[in-house]
């Protein structure tokens, strides 16, 4: 039995559990044996500090999001670093890793977020831990904190991140471009919809409170050419308030427990509105769903969405600074531009690989 620890960080809901978790699904449906483990490092070496730490995040961000934008752009994105340091990760987290490591005895380790890359990444430089890890990037770019040097893998989002990694000296054998990975369900193709006279389009974003979707909804002035079902998550108030608009075309949508109930909304919506958080983007575009982007938190999210709006790959409402008729502009768009859209998708998935994660994974470890 092979024992794989998948390193998150933060306990609150992120890309960073949920590609993880997919990645635990696919190995587990496999016919391989594997024992997967997920382990929160400012949890596992520091306890409840950790609760207080995502709620000091969370309000950064939506009540400091310039301030945070460019902190994050500074320590995260700007610059290239060689040799890179950063003492205070290396203080608070070494020994406690390492200590995890000499408990968990891994036969692999897929990180799913920079700074336990960083750790690993130090750890093995030090010659303090030598066995095999995996970067798995949930966005569509690399933060330089991410771990590089004794890193034995990579599973890229894209073409260009792969560029990147081999600019810095990374072997192009070690560089899998896999596209964030997500749950197998949602990789189904979707069956040829039948023609209706309303379009549906999901709203997505709204489940821990961040965002703005109830501005959104009071710019939308729905015609009824579009059913819209906003995408509430465990987020109380913006279901209730929805529900208290009792409009015909917005309907909320309360938490989903399976993953089958959010395939059969996908599979049955003409497009998206969201934010560009790598994992819902990334579902989107295997169902092949054109996706407006309402809004970007800052730090990841607004970097995501000037790639993919490179890329042609999502639609960039920004309302905020219009005054334009958001319902128009997404039927104009879903009228006229689709082709160029699948167009743009097709060139996106061009030079991925054949096999899925799961199939690589077991390479790896046989090898």
């Amino acid at each position: 039995m092979y024992r794989i620890l998948f390193m998150p960080l933060l306990q609150i809901p992120s890309g960073h559990h949920h590609v993880a978790d997919s990645i635990r699904d696919q190995l587990n449906l496999s016919s391989g044996n594997f024992h997967c483990e997920k382990v929160e490092i400012l949890s596992f070496s520091y306890g409840k500090m950790e609760a207080l730490i995502s709620a000091i995040y969370l309000q950064w961000i939506h009540k400091l999001p310039g301030l945070y934008s460019e902190v994050y752009k500074r320590a995260a994105v700007k610059g290239r670093v060689i040799n890179k340091h950063f003492y205070l990760y290396e203080g608070l987290f070494l020994k406690k890793v390492q200590h995890l490591l000499e408990q968990a005895e891994p036969d692999l380790i897929i990180c799913t977020h920079a700074l336990p890359s960083f750790i690993i990444s130090r750890l093995k430089k030090r010659n303090l831990w030598a066995g095999q890890v995996i970067n798995v990037y949930t966005d569509y770019f690399i933060n330089k904190l991410w771990g590089i040097e004794g890193i034995n893998y990579h599973f890229v989002p894209s073409l260009q991140v792969k560029n990147e990694l081999l600019e810095q000296g990374v072997q192009k054998q070690q560089i899998f471009v896999t596209g964030i990975p997500i749950h197998p369900i949602f990789r189904t193709l979707k069956v040829a919809p039948l023609k209706k006279c309303t379009c549906t389009v999901l709203i997505s974003g709204g489940n821990m409170g961040a965002g703005s979707i109830q501005q959104l909804l009071d710019h939308l002035n729905p015609s009824g050419s579009i059913f819209y079902k906003v995408l509430c998550g465990k987020n109380i108030d913006l279901f209730q308030s929805i529900e208290r608009l009792n409009h015909s075309h917005i309907k909320p949508l309360p938490y989903l427990e399976s993953k089958e109930e959010m395939n059969h909304l996908y599979n049955e919506a003409d497009a998206i509105i969201t934010k560009p958080g790598g994992v819902t983007i990334t579902e989107s575009l295997w169902k092949k769903l054109p996706i407006f982007v309402y809004e970007a938190l800052p730090g990841q999210e607004e970097i995501n969405l000037n790639y993919l709006q490179r890329q042609g790959l999502i639609f960039h409402l920004d309302y905020k600074n219009s005054s334009i008729n958001v319902e128009n502009k997404i039927l104009d768009i879903l009228s006229n531009r689709l082709p160029q859209f699948n167009k743009h998708l097709e060139t996106f998935y061009n030079g991925f690989e054949k096999n899925d994660v799961s199939h690589i994974i077991n390479k790896i470890l046989m090898s």
